[in-house]
């Protein structure tokens, strides 16, 4: 256990920040499976909507640190993809 005051901010900070970015990746893995079945059932209005909020999400991400800019575009692009190639 850290006995100097600023280690033991550090990790209460780093216990936090941990905190954020796990719930934003559920956040993002959530809209990802929701978009997934959404194509499968060729719902497409319904899928575009939800992509929307799903690159939000991913852009804010990005922005905070969570995801690499590179990755974040990647995950975008793969979605906006799929949600396209319902007819």
């Amino acid at each position: 256990m850290a006995n100097i005051k600023s280690a033991k901010k550090r990790i209460k900070v780093t216990k936090t920040k941990t905190e954020r970015n796990k719930n934003q990746k559920s956040t993002i893995k959530m809209y990802v499976k929701k978009i997934d079945s959404l194509v499968k059932s060729g719902n497409k209005d319904e899928a575009h909507k939800v992509l929307v909020d799903a690159t939000k999400a991913i852009d804010m991400a990005a922005s905070k640190g969570v995801y690499h800019k590179n990755n974040a575009a990647r995950k975008v692009g793969r979605l906006t993809k799929a949600v396209n190639k319902i007819s």
